[in-house]
């Protein structure tokens, strides 16, 4: 007897449905290359706002002043070993900036230190080679000189450090790691850091800022809101080499006492009036005696230190040193060690009189101190 079941049919009609289905899914590219393409429509533009007036000083100040820095690329001169003969090959980069019209250019002694060859590049493309004009290592400022001919690019205006305040904006403009005219924006962090020199004279009286400064950034320009130079950015505090917030830069009242002697002489020499001081033992007498301030453990005859009635320390016959004067203020500024009295000597003007606060068997004495001139 004949199945007469409906489970046949239905059966051939799941299978009629499925492979209309993978005939549909097969033809589906096909029929949607056959039809027109959709016409995309542009986005409608929200009009622009107005800027921030933070931003749009911001935007000025960049613009005013990137043609005033430079990118320092820096060549040595080495010898094969094999072919013995002599090549220039790459160094290094840094930053500067231009000082005056004469095409003399500010930057770090640490970015030439051991170069044989530097070139400058302006901001608008042009490069030039660079005659190293002088360098200080005390200060870490050095000055090139470029034969610029026509556009030459303005110097930066000039602003004034000793009146800073902690919390004021700067602005750093640079080329840190390569990457040209980059400008970074923070606060003055602290005043009158001192920076540890791992091959040098220690750097005291920095600027410390929280604006991003890196490898790269090194001798270009620190400025204010005005877009006037502040400082030279010179260092940074990293444990990894990058930036962490914590930069120091060259005051540009240092900057500009030193930088025309630059110029004038190519060194600059700090007064020597003729007083002998030492750092550790230093160090070590004022621990002992509790005593804040530098002592005069010498005063060569017919010097200014002399000659302003500076004693000094002297030795009993079974060898126990007997304290002679302690300097502890330069015009007014406290002095507790060697670098910071220099410091405070190398801030009076050649020729000038340093006004000295000296501690002299318990009793404080002001006494004045000539310095040399034509340093």
């Amino acid at each position: 007897m004949p199945d007469r079941s409906p489970r046949a049919p239905l059966a051939l009609w799941i299978v009629a449905a499925a492979l209309l289905l993978l005939l549909g899914w097969l033809a589906a590219p096909l029929v949607q290359s056959l039809l027109p393409a959709p016409q995309a429509e542009p986005r409608v533009v929200t009009p622009r706002g107005n800027l921030a007036e933070d931003e749009r000083s911001t935007i000025a100040l960049f613009e005013a002043a990137r043609g005033s820095v430079v990118f320092i690329s820096t060549t040595e001169r080495v010898v094969s070993p094999w072919a013995r003969n002599a090549m220039n090959v790459p160094r290094g980069t840094g930053s500067g900036f231009v000082w005056d019209g004469a095409g003399h250019v500010v930057t770090n002694h640490h970015v030439l230190a051991g170069a044989s060859g530097a070139t400058v590049r302006l901001a608008d493309g042009r490069a030039f080679s660079a005659q190293l004009v002088g360098d200080s290592a005390e200060h870490d400022l050095a000055v090139l000189r470029i034969g610029v001919v026509t556009g030459r690019p303005a110097p930066l205006p000039i602003g004034t450090s000793a009146d800073l305040r902690v919390g004021q904006r700067v602005f750093a403009i640079g080329n840190p790691f390569g990457l040209d005219w980059t400008l970074t924006t923070g606060i003055i962090s602290a005043l009158n850091r001192e920076l540890p020199a791992e091959q040098g004279p220690v750097m005291t009286g920095l600027i410390q800022t929280d604006a991003a400064i890196n490898p790269g950034n090194s001798g270009g320009p620190l400025l204010d809101s005005a877009g006037r130079l502040i400082g030279v950015n010179t260092a940074i505090f990293s444990p990894s080499g990058a930036s962490a917030g914590i930069g120091f830069a060259v005051p540009v009242d240092v900057v500009n006492r030193v930088v025309p002697r630059l110029i004038a002489s190519g060194r600059y020499v700090r007064p020597d009036p003729g007083l002998r001081v030492d750092a550790g033992l230093n160090e070590a007498l004022s621990a002992r005696l509790g005593v804040r301030g530098v002592f005069v453990l010498d005063v060569l005859p017919g010097s200014a230190a002399a000659a302003a009635g500076l004693r000094a320390a002297h030795l009993t016959p079974d060898g126990a040193l007997v304290p002679g004067d302690v300097i502890t203020a330069v015009s007014g500024r406290p002095v507790a060690r060697v670098p910071e009295l220099l410091a405070a000597l190398d801030a009076v003007e050649a020729g000038a009189t340093a006004n000295l606060t000296v501690l002299r068997a318990g009793q404080t004495l002001s006494l004045g101190l000539p310095l040399p001139p034509g340093r």
